[in-house]
C-alpha cells in the first residue's frame, strides 16, 4: 500500500500510520471480518447399523430420539479470501480422513481452491449414539460390520451442505471470546492415571477436569449476534450402551436448546443462529458425576483398575438423573445454561488480528523428537511406535465397560489373549519394547489386511483467528494432555511472536487415532493410556509438531505437507445388507395407524403413543425432513368456516418433529420373511405446549421387491390436549 508522504496534519499521520500497522497485522487495531455460519441436516441410518463409541456389537439402532446436524462456521479477513478459515462441529462419534477429502472435492467443485485441507477443520462430537462405519479402518468400524456407504455419505453432503450455506451466508462482523465456569458437568473417570502425573504440575489446577466453557461468539456489524461456538470437556456418553436411538447425547441436546432459544422456534433445524458446543480434551471427562459403582451392590469400585469383587456385577458410573434420558437432560441443560448466560451478558474480549493457518501430514511411526523429563529434567530423544491397542482397551471405561475378564491398569499379558491377538498380527520385538509397559493385546500396526486396522499417517492442523488459536488434533487428548498441548502452543506464541493468545484443543477432528495420554498417565496404563496408539511418547510428539505449526504461522516460513494418508476406498469391507423390499400385512397398506391415539384429553406431561405400518426407513434419511410431525389445528380454523380463510392460510402448523426432545421412534420388524414393519412414535406433551386440536403424520417410503422406492404417508385421527 502506497502511503502519502505529504502529511498537513498531525491527525493524518496518525491516520496514516494506522493502516500501514492494520495492513501488516501488527499493533491492537482489529482487522475486518466477514463471518458465515451454516447447518444442515447430517443424520445416519437410524436402524439396523451398529453404533460407534462402545464397540458393542448388540447396539444397533432402533429409531431417533434426537437428530444429527453438521453446524459449520467461516471467518475470514475482509477481502481476502486466501485468509479464510473453516470450523465444523458434526453430530457424528469422530471425523474420518476420507470424509473430510470427499467434502472437500465437492466444495472445490462448486468453489475451487477456496477450501483446502490447511483451512478446512472438521470436528466429532463424539456421541456414542450415533451409526458408524464412516472410518475406513477396519478396528473403527468392526462395530458396523464394516463400512457402511449410506452413513459416509449421510456425512459428507450434511456437512458440505453445511459449509455451502455458511459461504452463502457471509457478512462483515466481529468475533467477541468469552468464558464461564461450569460445575457438576464432568468428572475424571480415571483420577489414578491423571494423580500420577508430577504434583507440582497438578498444582497449578484446581480441578482434575477443565471446569471452562469457552465460547467464540459471531455478530454481524448492526450488532446481531449469528453464531457462537462453545467448547467444554465432556464425553457425550450420558445415553449408556444399552440406548438403541439415534441421539446427538448432552453436548447435542445442548446445542438444540440454544438454537430454540435464540432463533425463537419449536422445531430444531431451523433458524438463522448456529451453535454448537464441540468437543475438546474430553478423554478423561465423564458426564457421569454420580461416579463409578458396583452395579449390583451400589459399593464403590476398586480406584486403580475399575473393577468389583466376584458377584457384584461391572463397574458403571452414571448420573446425575435417575436413568440416561434424564442425565442426558440435566447435562445438556448445564451446559446450555452457561453458554446462554455469556450470550446474554453481551461481554468477553473482542478478538483481533489477521487470520492465519497451518497443516501437516506426518507418520507417527517416523516422528523422532526431544523429550525432557518432568522428574528427572534429563533429555533424551524419543520416538513414536507402530498402532497398538493395550490389555486395558479391552476392559472398556466405567462410561460403558468391556468385556471378559480385562481389567484396566493390567501392565501384564496373558499367554490365552497373546495367542489371539497373534492370530490377527504378532507384535515385534521392537514393538514390545516401543510400546512398554503397554502390554499389547492388537498389534494393529503390523495387521496385514487389505486395508488399515488403525491409521499411521495423521494430520495435524492449527487455526490462528486474531489472537484466537484453535488446534486441531486426530484424538481424544485427556485433561492434562489437553492442558500440556495448550500450554506449548502459547508459550511457542509468545517465544516466537511475543504475542499472548487464547488455546482451545478441538479434539477428535479431521481423523480417528483413539487416544492420548501423558507419558505418566500412559505408565499407569487405564483405558485412556492402552488406548493411545503411538506409544508413551505420543503426546511428546504432538506437543512438538504443534509448537513448530505455531512456528510457521507467526514467522510466515514455509511446511512442506507431509505424506497423504493412502487411499483405500475400493478396499473397504461391507458385512451390513441394505434393504432388500418392504412388505405389508394383508389388509393393511404403508401408512395405515394401527395404534390410534385414545379418544379422551391428553395433559401436559403425557405421552402420546401412536403405531403405522412402514417401510424400513433406510429407505431415505429424511434429510432437512422428518419421519413424523406432531401438528396443533390452528386455533383461528377451529372458530372459522370460511372457505376464503381455509384457502389463504395453512390449516396446520408443526409443533414437532423427530428431532425434537419430546419425540422419539422406534422401528419394529415384525416379520423378516415377509419385511413386514411398524413404527412407533412417542410424543411426550411438554408443559410449555398449547391447548387445542392435534393430530401426528408419519412419512416414509418402501421399497418394491421388483425395484423402486415410493413415498407413502398416514395421519392419526384428531385428538385434544387440555
Amino acid at each position: 500500500m502506497k502511503v502519502m508522504m505529504k502529511m498537513r496534519t498531525c491527525g493524518s499521520l496518525f491516520r496514516a500510520l494506522t493502516v500501514v500497522l492494520v495492513c501488516c497485522g501488527l499493533g491492537g487495531v482489529a482487522a475486518a471480518y466477514r463471518l458465515g455460519v451454516g447447518r444442515a441436516d447430517c443424520t445416519g441410518p437410524p436402524v439396523e447399523i451398529g453404533f460407534m463409541g462402545y464397540g458393542e456389537f448388540s447396539q444397533r439402532g432402533q429409531g431417533i430420539h434426537l437428530r444429527q446436524y453438521a453446524r459449520a462456521f467461516i471467518f475470514e479477513e475482509e477481502g481476502d479470501e486466501s485468509r479464510r478459515v473453516v470450523f465444523v462441529s458434526a453430530d457424528a462419534g469422530m471425523m474420518g480422513h476420507a470424509v473430510k477429502r470427499d467434502v472437500l472435492n465437492l466444495l472445490k467443485a462448486r468453489y475451487g481452491d477456496t477450501y483446502r485441507f490447511e483451512n478446512v477443520v472438521l470436528s466429532g462430537s463424539h456421541s456414542h449414539s450415533v451409526p458408524s462405519g464412516f472410518l475406513m479402518s477396519y478396528l473403527y468400524d468392526i462395530a458396523s460390520l464394516g463400512f457402511v456407504p449410506q452413513n459416509f455419505d449421510a456425512l459428507v453432503e450434511g456437512i458440505t451442505l453445511a459449509i455451502v450455506r455458511a459461504h452463502e451466508s457471509m457478512r462483515e462482523g466481529r468475533v467477541f471470546l468469552s468464558e464461564t465456569r461450569i460445575d457438576e458437568a464432568n468428572i475424571n473417570r480415571s483420577p489414578s492415571a491423571y494423580e500420577n502425573n508430577p504434583k507440582a504440575e497438578r498444582e497449578l489446577y484446581r480441578d482434575y477436569t477443565d471446569k471452562k466453557l469457552v465460547q467464540l461468539r459471531l455478530v454481524d456489524n448492526a450488532g446481531h449476534l449469528f453464531g457462537a461456538i462453545n467448547w467444554f470437556a465432556v464425553h457425550p456418553t450420558s445415553m449408556n450402551k444399552t440406548n438403541r436411538y439415534v441421539s446427538s447425547d448432552n453436548v447435542g441436546y445442548a446445542s438444540v436448546l440454544l438454537e430454540l432459544d435464540r432463533n425463537g422456534v419449536r422445531v430444531p433445524g431451523h433458524g438463522e443462529f448456529v451453535g454448537s458446543f464441540a468437543s475438546t480434551n474430553l478423554g478423561d471427562a465423564s458426564p457421569n458425576i454420580m461416579g463409578p459403582k458396583c452395579e449390583k451392590t451400589g459399593l464403590p469400585c476398586d480406584m486403580l483398575t475399575s473393577s468389583c469383587p466376584a458377584g457384584a456385577g461391572a463397574c458403571i458410573a452414571s448420573g446425575p438423573g435417575k436413568d440416561m434420558f434424564e442425565s442426558t437432560k440435566i447435562i445438556g441443560t448445564r451446559l446450555y445454561d452457561a453458554a446462554a448466560k455469556l450470550l446474554r451478558a453481551d461481554g468477553g474480549r473482542e478478538v483481533k488480528g489477521p487470520i492465519k493457518f497451518a497443516h501437516q501430514f506426518i507418520d507417527m511411526t517416523e516422528m523422532k523428537v526431544p523429550y525432557v523429563d518432568l522428574a528427572t529434567g534429563e533429555l533424551t530423544t524419543v520416538h513414536g511406535c507402530y498402532p497398538a491397542m493395550g490389555y486395558s482397551f479391552g476392559a472398556g471405561t466405567t462410561d460403558g465397560p468391556g468385556a471378559f475378564d480385562f481389567r484396566q491398569a493390567t501392565l501384564t499379558d496373558s499367554s490365552f489373549w497373546n495367542t489371539a491377538r497373534d492370530i490377527l498380527a504378532e507384535p515385534t520385538p521392537e514393538d514390545k519394547r516401543c510400546q512398554a509397559p503397554k502390554p499389547i493385546l492388537i498389534a494393529s500396526g503390523r495387521a496385514k489386511f487389505s486395508y488399515e486396522v488403525q491409521p499411521k499417517i495423521v494430520p495435524t492442523q492449527l487455526l490462528l483467528i486474531g489472537d484466537f488459536a484453535i488446534a486441531a488434533v486426530p484424538a481424544e487428548f485427556t485433561t492434562m494432555s489437553g492442558r500440556r498441548l495448550r500450554a506449548a502452543i502459547r508459550q511457542e506464541s509468545l517465544d516466537t511472536a511475543s504475542k499472548e493468545i487464547t488455546v482451545v484443543v478441538a479434539g477428535l477432528s479431521n481423523m480417528y487415532t483413539s487416544y492420548v495420554a501423558t507419558p505418566e498417565e500412559y505408565a499407569i496404563q487405564r483405558y485412556e493410556g492402552a488406548s493411545t496408539l503411538y506409544g508413551p511418547h505420543t503426546l511428546t510428539i504432538y506437543l512438538a509438531q504443534f509448537r513448530k505449526l505455531m512456528h510457521v504461522i507467526a514467522t510466515g516460513e514455509t511446511l512442506k505437507p507431509g505424506p497423504m494418508p493412502p487411499f483405500e476406498d475400493d478396499k473397504q469391507i461391507t458385512l451390513s445388507t441394505g434393504v432388500v423390499f418392504d412388505g405389508h400385512p394383508f389388509g393393511w397398506y404403508f401408512g395405515d395407524c394401527k395404534l390410534q391415539p385414545k379418544e379422551t384429553p391428553y395433559h401436559r406431561g403425557d405421552v402420546v403413543r401412536v403405531m403405522f405400518i412402514a417401510g424400513n426407513p433406510r429407505n431415505n434419511l429424511m434429510h432437512e425432513r422428518s419421519y413424523f410431525t406432531v401438528e396443533r389445528l390452528r386455533p383461528d380454523f377451529e372458530e372459522s368456516n370460511s372457505v376464503e380463510h381455509h384457502r389463504n392460510r395453512d390449516e396446520w402448523e408443526v409443533v414437532a418433529t423427530d428431532a425434537n426432545w419430546e419425540t422419539k421412534f422406534k422401528w419394529h420388524r415384525r416379520s423378516t420373511l415377509f419385511a413386514y414393519s411398524d413404527i412407533e412414535l412417542e410424543w411426550e406433551i411438554p408443559d410449555q405446549v398449547d391447548p387445542g386440536t392435534y393430530r401426528i403424520q408419519h412419512f416414509g417410503y418402501w421399497r418394491y421387491i421388483l425395484g423402486g422406492i415410493y413415498p407413502y404417508n398416514g395421519t392419526t385421527r384428531n385428538f385434544t390436549v387440555e
